[in-house]
């Protein structure tokens, strides 16, 4: 079977590969079910919501039969890492467009010291790296036209990978079975995984969304999405904000990793399931309630991350 018919044959599956549920801790006296949806399980390298997200964005770049497809992200994005791996088992070439226009003067030192790019460039991404200045450009009209005219004729697939075809393939997420449960909990940076659960939700379920970021505008971005009104923000769980973290967050991941055999990543299941564990501890969770939480994946992030922690003389995360 060679590379593109079988990330094809993978992406036309729409129920998880290898995911499974786990019954992670039940509240006795609260009579509280916490259970983790493993979409980490979906596939080793296109792993979790990025799985989701790039399901039909990769499909409609063959229908398109476009011979590039070109994303954005910062050097430790999963988003970038997905891609790069998708492209290369779809026999795609991929450019990622890379904040940080140091992280060029030295490629290979760059490659050495990011496990993320060194990832990404083994799966044969090329990276075009840009200031941070244009990086926030990533959707002006003049900028993505200066683009097409330096790459040709490419595939977009925004930052994050959140689009309606992501969307699309996050309402695949929950199974038949899931309708039994009484709360979704699923972290979020740009949305579409959220909103893809919200339109697929039963109509007695509700959604807590963990924002990875600082405020509250994914309010916003997740209407665009979805008109459902069964959701809530959850959004003072960031630890600081995005992709920050502190002894506290660390010491809850190494702890859930010891008791329940499951890694959690640092910038957004992590958050999300201290989040649920303190909702719990602190009532505010209804009595006799079953939760589904969703294992998103992002776990190559964490010997980035690590090396960020050794370099603060931090506690490190266990892989």
């Amino acid at each position: 079977m060679n590379a593109a018919e079988n990330i094809e044959s993978i992406f036309d599956k729409n129920e998880p590969v290898f995911s499974r549920n786990d019954f992670i801790k039940k509240f006795e006296e609260k009579n509280i079910e916490v259970w983790l949806k493993r979409e980490d399980l979906l596939h080793p390298e296109v792993s979790g919501n990025k799985f989701r997200k790039l399901k039909y964005n990769v499909l409609e770049a063959k229908k398109l039969q476009k011979q590039l497809i070109l994303t954005f992200g910062g050097a430790f994005s999963n988003h970038i890492a997905a891609t790069a791996a998708a492209g290369k088992l779809y026999g795609i070439p991929t450019i990622g467009v890379i904040r940080g226009e140091e992280l060029a003067k030295n490629l290979q030192q760059t490659l050495r010291s990011n496990p993320t790019l060194k990832f990404a460039s083994s799966c044969g991404m090329d990276f075009h790296f840009v200031s941070r200045e244009d990086f926030r450009r990533k959707n002006d009209p003049d900028f993505i036209e200066s683009l097409y005219a330096e790459f040709a004729d490419f595939y977009l697939v925004p930052e994050g990978g959140t689009n309606e075809f992501a969307i699309k393939g996050c309402e695949e997420m929950l199974s038949e079975e899931d309708k039994n449960f009484d709360l979704i909990c699923v972290a979020a940076g740009t949305g579409g995984t959220a909103s893809g659960l919200i339109n697929t939700s039963g109509e007695n379920q509700k959604v807590l969304v963990f924002s990875a970021l600082k405020g509250d505008f994914l309010k916003d971005e997740i209407g665009r999405f979805s008109n459902k009104k069964n959701w809530t923000l959850v959004s003072d769980e960031h630890f600081g904000g995005y992709a920050k973290i502190n002894e506290e967050l660390v010491s809850f991941i190494n702890e859930f990793k010891t008791e329940f055999g499951i890694q959690l990543d640092p910038v957004y299941t992590g958050k999300m399931m201290f989040g649920i564990f303190e909702m719990i501890k602190k009532n505010q969770v209804p009595e006799n309630s079953r939760i589904l939480a969703i294992h998103t994946g992002g776990l190559q992030g964490i010997s980035g991350m690590n090396r960020r922690l050794e370099k603060k003389k931090m506690s490190l995360i266990i892989e």
